[in-house]
């Protein structure tokens, strides 16, 4: 054969099996499919013989710049709107606490500070005398509520009915009490007996009339003891304030001894803090070539309780006027008792509507040995409801208070209130005369 027909030849085998290989790859191509099994060997394989001859330039990395920092956006907060109703409810709820703890404080305040006296205790007795009484003589016995010199013709006083707390200033007071130490010293009795006698309070302006009395009257032997003491007493509006009170008893005879006997009362805490401490002031007088003893007893009881305190007290004062009758002692109590006498006529009791309204003492529940003064023609006491001055004397109302319960070894020859038309206290004075009987 030729050259080129043997050259032609194994041409056509070639094509011929390449042709067969590619059926043979078909058939297999379409059989995997068919099984839906592809291998990813042949996969893989295929993908890197076509990227094999790729060049992958490496992309350079883009420099990040940071990001710009913006301010928050500023928030706004709505505060929620409170009625106004609701908050006059807040602000008087606040203000009721700042009260109540204050009220709280203030009764601590009071009850640390209460005036608390001693059953009996003994007082000073002041001045220099040297007469010694004598069976037989002749005295004269003074008792007057000087209302702490500030309640004359042109007070009222809230807890009678009037409007007034404070009623009088320093010169009103220095007046009252200029007035009536020389009425005492033109009366010039043997002893007397005051009570509302303050040592500095504000109610007379700080004043210390005690001690007025008692640099004034040289010529008698005196002592005082409180029965008002309170730091500060809070009440009414304005308050009272502070108040240094009690009674004072003088004589021109020789005093032993003088001392403070605690009464009972009615009022009990908080009250009590800022209260009264009732108490008999009693003083001896020794009488010469005896041994007896003339015993005075200075009172001012109960005005402002219920009835109860009257009663208590009263009763106490029996028992100390009955264990000195025992020792066959003189005796005489005497002052402002805030109560009538049972055997004061009916028409000096009656009290007008509405006004302040005194207990009554039943004389005849005393043990026989005992006399009862008051003088039934003149009043010793006027209502504080309003001022004396410019009101009609006709329809005022007036009180029969102040006198004497007096030992039956003792001779009484005069009781007489003296009508000083309540110029310079709501009380007028009542003097007694008599004899230390043998």
């Amino acid at each position: 054969m030729k050259k080129n027909e043997i050259l032609k030849a194994v041409d056509s085998k070639k094509k011929s099996s390449s042709q067969s290989k590619a059926k043979t790859t078909s058939k297999k191509a379409s059989t995997k499919k068919k099984n839906n099994k592809p291998k990813s060997n042949s996969t893989s394989t295929k993908k890197t013989n076509e990227v094999k001859n790729v060049t992958i330039q490496k992309i350079p990395e883009e420099k990040v710049l940071p990001k710009e920092t913006t301010p928050p956006k500023e928030e706004y907060v709505y505060e929620e709107v409170i009625p106004f109703s609701k908050r006059i409810k807040i602000l008087l709820m606040k203000i009721l606490i700042v009260i109540v703890v204050l009220f709280g404080l203030l009764l601590l305040f009071l009850t640390l500070t209460e005036y608390r006296p001693e059953e009996r205790e003994e007082v000073s007795v002041t001045g220099e005398v040297h007469r010694s009484l004598q069976i037989g003589e002749s005295f004269s016995f003074l008792t007057w509520n000087v209302g702490y010199g500030a309640l004359g013709e042109d007070a009222d006083f809230f807890m009678d009915g009037g409007k007034k707390v404070k009623t009088a200033d320093r010169n009103q007071v220095n007046h009252n009490i200029f007035s009536i130490r020389n009425k005492i010293e033109e009366l010039s009795p043997t002893f007397f007996l005051l009570q509302e006698v303050d040592t500095s309070s504000t109610r007379d302006n700080h004043m210390n009339e005690y001690s007025s009395f008692k640099n004034y009257f040289t010529n008698y032997q005196s002592s005082f003891a409180y029965n008002f003491k309170v730091l500060y007493v809070p009440y009414p509006i304005p308050p009272i304030g502070n108040v240094n009170s009690g009674i004072a008893t003088f004589s021109k005879f020789k005093v032993s001894s003088s001392e403070r006997v605690q009464l009972p009362s009615s009022f009990i805490w908080p009250v009590s803090t800022a209260n009264l401490k009732r108490c008999v002031l009693i003083s001896r007088i020794p009488i010469e070539n005896s041994d007896k003893e003339l015993v005075i007893m200075n009172l001012h009881l109960e005005a402002y309780d219920k009835g109860k305190g009257k009663e208590e007290q009263t009763k106490a004062l029996k028992k100390l006027l009955k264990a000195e009758l025992k020792k066959g002692n003189y005796v005489i109590a005497g002052g402002d008792f805030n109560q009538v006498f049972s055997s004061l006529p009916k028409e000096k009791k009656k009290v007008k509507d509405g006004l302040w309204k005194p207990g009554v003492i039943d004389i005849s529940s005393f043990d026989d040995g005992w006399l009862f003064y008051m003088d039934e023609k003149t009043p010793s006491c006027r209502s504080l409801d309003q001022p004396y001055k410019g009101a009609d004397p006709e329809k005022f109302q007036y009180y029969y208070i102040d006198g004497y319960i007096v030992s039956n070894n003792i001779s009484i020859e005069s009781v007489e209130t003296k009508d000083y038309s309540f110029a310079n206290s709501d009380h007028n004075p009542v003097l007694i005369k008599g004899i230390i009987n043998q």
